[in-house]
């Protein structure tokens, strides 16, 4: 039995709380919240879990084998660095850190003690998600473009802007499904509320070869959009989240080269491209919740010592994409190169 708490339960929290005590092999021991009305209902839902306003009871518990963490972004590496140094396994809402070095700090922490450090990356843990990954793998060919779009009217965040809360998502998405990783970004934005962050990017990640990816996020527009497109040489995928069943389509569409004409002309260039058009397909999905399936496998790497899918490392490479993101954003777009993943001794 692995006994787990759980600190902040807001937004995000009681989602955790319900499905770790789904989990049989889970002991939920406490929820920390420092707002006392937040904790008001628990009592009369999980008679069995203690709570508390104090994260210190939660180190001091010798029976507390892990901690998830469900607070503003702000406070993760605080939270998250006690936790390790108290010898606690830890589970992170994303992005785990608000700087690259503070997370690089966290990954070093957990490598050093032997613990498990997990990231909330959910997506990477839906039916579709791990389909689509699949598919590029198996089907698509040649990668030519990654394209996103996450826009919706709202939320607003103030202690974060818009790529940080939503294009943290597509990140993790494209850092899972695609066989590169990114060589630079680029981001451009604009915040139309004075004195908050902004609520608008664009984003462009640049990889070895000639595959690029593209992310737009907004918190500012008329329609709620969740969709990505993977274009291959050889068939190209659409995920759309909002899709109530076939939330992945792959197209059997492209184009085809012939062999360059003797002669050189435009209308010769023309003539060496052509348009293939075949079947469209959807896959049946696994429909298990993200997060359900996403809380076993950390449990699950505790219990056997093996890394998570969206394990430290992985944390790591999206705060950096965030990180050098915010700056490009600073830069009026001018491309900034990413720092290559460290390599395990």
């Amino acid at each position: 039995m692995i006994g787990v708490g759980v600190v902040g339960y807001g937004y995000w929290g009681p989602n955790l709380v319900r499905n770790l005590c789904d989990l049989p092999e889970v002991q939920l021991r406490w929820i920390c919240d420092l707002q006392t009305e937040r904790l008001a209902g628990v009592r009369r839902r999980y008679p069995s879990v203690e709570i508390t306003e104090d994260f210190q009871t939660l180190l001091a518990d010798r029976q507390v084998d892990a901690i998830a963490i469900a607070t503003p972004v702000a406070t993760h590496y605080s939270l998250a660095m006690q936790a390790l140094k108290a010898g606690k396994h830890v589970f992170v809402e994303k992005p785990l850190a608000d700087s690259a070095d503070k997370a690089q700090r966290l990954v070093e922490e957990a490598e050093r003690r032997g613990l498990i450090l997990a990231v909330d990356h959910t997506f990477i843990h839906t039916g579709a998600v791990r389909k689509m990954r699949d598919i590029v793998q198996s089907s698509l060919g040649q990668i030519y473009y990654y394209d996103s779009v996450r826009i919706n009217l709202g939320l607003f965040q103030h202690d974060v802007n818009v790529i940080w809360d939503l294009a943290v998502h597509d990140l993790a998405i494209m850092d899972y499904v695609l066989p590169q990783k990114p060589i630079a970004v680029s981001a451009t934005g604009m915040g139309h509320v004075e004195g908050e962050p902004e609520n608008m990017a664009y984003l462009t990640l640049y990889f070895p070869g000639r595959m690029l990816a593209h992310i737009h996020v907004n918190w500012l527009a008329p329609v709620k959009v969740r969709r990505t497109l993977v274009g291959g040489s050889d068939k190209m995928i659409v995920y759309d989240d909002l899709e109530p069943s076939e939330k992945i389509k792959v197209y059997d569409k492209g184009i085809t080269l012939s062999s360059p004409p003797a002669r050189r002309g435009e209308k010769f260039r023309q003539m060496q491209i052509g348009y293939r058009t075949g079947d469209m397909s959807a896959p049946q999905l696994d429909m298990t919740e993200a997060l359900s399936r996403e809380l076993r496998e950390f449990v699950a790497a505790i219990d056997k010592g093996i890394p998570p899918l969206a394990d430290g490392q992985a944390g790591l490479r999206i705060v950096r994409m965030l990180e050098a993101a915010t700056l490009s954003l600073s830069r009026q777009g001018a491309a900034v190169e990413l720092q290559p993943e460290r390599v395990p001794a």
